[in-house]
């Protein structure tokens, strides 16, 4: 088995705090770009950008301390050869605080008509325009080394939690398999832009114990500077996703940040800090915003409801945005009815800005030691819709 090289690596995690009574966990992970303070909430810029937010905004607002770009994506608009003549991600899009870069892997095997997987890598079609395209863990690498992101993600596959057994055994072994290869291409590398790079290992094996035990002692064993979770939130039922991720924790090495990729939900993010993960990404907050749901701390909103038609009250009473003080619920289901772009943008902005606060105090009550009774009463708060 290939063992991963931390040689050239200046990312480190500080442990800071533990929950008394759950596996909540507070932390530092220091980066080049700046510090990142866990758990943490990192916002989704698939192409370069977060859909309907500035980077002002996100900084002076939101305060997001990392943001997501997409490989996939990226790679194929504006493509390397431009981010590289820009001297990264970070000057391509104004950005000076951590990014990551997921492997773009999800996005490929989403794409179930247009893509065929092997050993060596996985063929696709570009969605845009149809051109043939091969994904090798090789490539990946040095896709992610052009775009400059401070963590990198290796090349895996994501199965649906409706996988049978079979499969899911023979997808983990093949994602160990691309893991080796990531890794050797990516100690073979430097990166591009002066700064260092890390690269994180994703634990697959779908919804079976023993594969994702067998994944998770796999990928703890390559000694890398965090760890990933994939494959949850695809399909499975949600108390099923928390057995995995409590399985795989078990194995994970403490003195490392743990990353749930793609999830999720309020509730699911703070079930998922009591069973100690530490970063998180969704595009639901942005999503949703833009089809008219809110995150408040009294619950979900529809703003396109007509009982917001006349509610003049500011949008959430406990929230810590200028979009909460400035705009009222009135004006925001206005803004959706004239299909405003200015309505996308407020709820977008709201939505990050919910999250990364409930992150901030998910993190200030693991110091004080009573997350767990702050966390049962947030998420019964959470469940009404208003």
């Amino acid at each position: 088995m290939y063992l991963c090289s931390r040689r050239g690596t200046n990312m480190d995690f500080e442990l800071q705090n533990t929950d008394t009574a759950s596996q909540a966990r507070a932390g530092k992970i220091k980066t080049e770009h700046g510090d990142i303070f866990t758990p943490i909430f990192m916002p989704v810029g698939t192409q370069g950008t977060v859909k309907a937010v500035e980077q002002r905004e996100l900084k002076d607002d939101i305060n997001a301390q990392i943001i997501l770009g997409n490989t996939y994506h990226l790679y194929l608009r504006p493509g390397t050869s431009i981010i590289e003549q820009a001297g990264g991600l970070h000057r391509f899009n104004g950005w000076d605080r951590p990014i990551l870069t997921d492997s773009g892997g999800f996005q490929v095997f989403s794409l179930s008509s247009q893509r065929k997987i092997k050993e060596e890598g996985v063929y696709f079609r570009s969605h845009i325009d149809g051109s043939k395209h091969l994904f090798t863990p090789e490539k990946v690498m040095d896709i992610e080394r052009s775009i400059g992101a401070d963590i990198i993600m290796a090349l895996d596959e994501c199965t649906p939690g409706t996988t049978d057994y079979k499969y899911a055994k023979e997808s983990m072994q093949r994602t160990h398999r691309w893991l080796d290869r990531c890794f050797e291409q990516f100690n073979s590398t430097s990166p591009l832009y002066g700064y260092s790079q890390a690269l994180f290992p994703i634990v697959q094996g779908c919804v079976y114990k023993d594969l994702r035990t067998e994944s998770a002692k796999y990928i703890a064993d390559k000694n890398a500077d965090g760890n990933a979770i994939g494959g949850l939130a695809v399909g499975e039922p949600t108390e099923v996703m928390y057995d995995m991720i409590e399985v795989v924790n078990e194995i994970l090495p403490k003195e490392k940040p743990r990353y749930l990729m793609g999830v999720g939900t309020p509730q699911n993010i703070l079930e998922a800090i009591e069973r100690g993960v530490d970063m998180f990404d969704c595009v639901m907050p942005t999503r949703n915003g833009r089809n008219g749901q809110l995150f408040t701390w009294q619950g979900t909103v529809n703003i396109r409801n007509a009982k917001w038609a006349n509610d003049f009250d500011i949008l959430d009473s406990n929230g810590t945005s200028y979009v909460d003080r400035c705009y009222t619920k009135a004006y925001v289901h206005h803004l959706f009815k004239a299909q405003e772009y200015l309505g996308l943008q407020i709820a977008s902005v709201h939505n990050l800005a919910f999250y990364l606060e409930l992150v901030r105090q998910a993190r200030e009550h693991i110091i004080v030691g009573d997350f767990s009774i702050w966390k049962t009463k947030v998420v019964r708060q959470l469940n009404q819709r208003v």
